[in-house]
């Protein structure tokens, strides 16, 4: 998804959780001038998805036993990193806000997985501690207009942005596993807020109108 047709779902998300953009942007800037690691190429990113049949895999509390059958190109959402790789499969990309497991994802990009980091503006001191360690291949992403090195190709949670990366590339199909709209994870203190961010994880999913996705 381009920018443009983003951000009209944006500012919406923007109103929703009273998010600040200036906030968003200034995060997102600190992040492009500190992420370790070689800056992937849209071409390399095209040449990974297009044509090919891709596994999202979401950190929903089912993922464990869906993983095993994860089919092609495995993308992983932040903390289902670390459950791919206890099961000794390192994905082709890692979508993450540096919320989860961070040396599982470290690993997995010295590995060989794309790592595409997300700054945002609740996560600058993570954006601070990790990103600078990442040293395979690396985008820098944000949820407001991509400048410098920034890339945007839609979506708002780790989960529906790996979704959206795969099918901006031109992948033919996309399953989902391990992903779960109705139950926040207990380790989120504000389980009302993220609720809400599964709410939009769905909503955002459904509007890219694929026949090819189980919601």
């Amino acid at each position: 998804m381009e920018f443009e047709s983003w951000e009209p779902f944006y500012l919406q998300i923007l109103k929703d959780f009273g998010f600040l953009r200036q906030a968003d942007e200034e995060v997102a800037r600190e992040l492009d001038a500190s992420l370790g690691g070689t800056r992937a190429s849209d071409q390399e990113l095209r040449s990974l998805f297009e044509g090919k049949e891709v596994t999202v895999a979401g950190n929903g509390p089912n993922l464990a036993r869906e993983i095993e059958g994860a089919r092609g190109v495995l993308v992983t959402a932040d903390e289902a990193t670390t459950v791919a790789m206890a099961r000794g499969r390192i994905p082709a990309a890692v979508v993450t806000d540096l919320d989860g497991t961070m040396s599982e994802q470290v690993k997995a990009n010295d590995a060989g997985a794309i790592v595409l980091v997300h700054g945002h503006g609740d996560n600058g001191p993570a954006v601070r501690k990790w990103a600078p360690l990442f040293a395979g291949k690396t985008v820098a992403t944000t949820q407001s207009r991509p400048t410098g090195g920034l890339r945007n190709f839609g979506g708002f949670t780790d989960g529906d942005r790996a979704v959206f990366l795969a099918d901006h590339f031109g992948a033919a199909r996309i399953h989902l596993v391990g992903f779960d709209f109705e139950h926040p994870s207990p380790k989120d203190a504000d389980l009302r807020t993220k609720q809400r961010k599964l709410d939009w994880a769905y909503i955002l999913i459904g509007n890219l109108e694929r026949d090819d996705l189980d919601l």
